[in-house]
């Protein structure tokens, strides 16, 4: 393991919180009320009062999206690889008692938190996350990208529904997820951002194969769209059809195809991308740690400044990212 390589993996994990705490006090608003509030994002934010699930959050606090990856973190450390089912509903829930015990509206997701209740009240995870199509396999699969080599699409795509087969056992989400999760673990080996994003193409076509169908657009035909409206436009028109078009909700075929492009478009400038994409609307936290968690993964942690890291470690006590990182780059080591 190079002190680059570890570099990269460090900023993996760094990307996604950054961007996931830059879009804490901006989730589920408009983009035309965030414009008009904030601009673009400079930095972060604290919660306002009218945002109904993050008010009260203070600036640079992240969200479930960067917890639950700390737990599939956690969980892939302690299982020597793999991802205990039973063990990962019981923390993700025991997680959402926490938040709740806190008067937290900041919470586990609608796919994870359905397909957990299920397995509480005894049903297989083989079959809990059957319906799960949302884009919680994604927001949290960066470690899975982390602790994999980039050599096989096939053994990445078994890692990424090892991790996600519980609540989103899915094609599309699953797709999707692996579509984060190769690039993230390309940008690790060194890979140049094509061939990041030709690997993932390779994960998007196994993944759509996996888990349970449900009626969803083709993922690797909606990422390349994406990718094509960057490529064909100018900036801020990209921008624009970004949100107007590809979308922004929690939709599986929307978020990643989203965070993909915005990564695209500012392929040079990651710290650039989280706060372009914290400042989008919509599930704009995830989309934020998506980009975030690709372009840290090809740019290492120097990539985003110093100031927001030091912010983001201050203000979530806790948050020890150089331990994960180097457990889950032992699992990388191994395989």
């Amino acid at each position: 393991m190079t002190a680059a390589l570890r570099d990269r993996a460090l900023g993996s994990f760094l990307g996604l919180a950054i961007g996931d705490a830059l879009g804490m006090p901006t989730q589920c608003f408009s983009r035309e009320l965030i414009h008009e509030r904030y601009g673009v994002l400079t930095g972060f934010e604290q919660a306002p009062a009218d945002n109904e699930i993050s008010r009260g959050m203070p600036a640079a606090r992240v969200t479930d999206d960067t917890d639950q990856a700390v737990m599939i973190a956690e969980l892939l450390i302690d299982g020597h690889g793999h991802v205990n089912p039973h063990q990962l509903a019981e923390r993700f829930l025991a997680w959402q008692q926490r938040m709740q015990a806190r008067g937290s509206a900041d919470l586990l997701g609608p796919s994870t938190i359905r397909a957990l209740t299920a397995v509480a009240n005894g049903t297989s995870p083989h079959d809990s996350g059957r319906w799960g199509d949302t884009n919680g396999a994604a927001m949290r699969v960066a470690p899975v990208g982390i602790a994999t080599p980039a050599h096989d699409a096939t053994v990445l795509v078994d890692a990424v529904v090892d991790a996600s087969f519980v609540t989103h056992n899915t094609g599309v989400a699953i797709a999707g997820a692996a579509a984060v999760a190769a690039i993230v673990s390309a940008g690790i080996s060194g890979y140049d951002w094509h061939d990041s994003i030709n690997l993932a193409f390779d994960a998007i076509a196994d993944g759509s194969t996996r888990g349970h169908y449900v009626p969803a657009p083709d993922m690797l035909a909606r990422v390349q769209w994406a990718l094509d409206i960057v490529d064909e436009n100018d900036e801020q028109t990209a921008l624009d059809l970004i949100a107007d078009l590809v979308g922004t909700s929690v939709a599986t075929q929307e978020s990643v195809p989203a965070a993909i492009a915005i990564a695209h478009l500012f392929r040079g400038d990651a710290w650039r991308a989280v706060r372009e994409a914290a400042s989008i609307g919509g599930d704009c936290d995830t989309i934020a740690a998506m980009a975030g968690a690709m372009l840290g993964a090809h740019h290492g942690s120097a990539a985003f400044p110093a100031e927001a890291r030091a912010q983001l470690i201050a203000v979530n006590a806790g948050l020890d990212l150089d331990a994960l990182v180097d457990g889950l780059l032992e699992l990388r080591a191994a395989a």
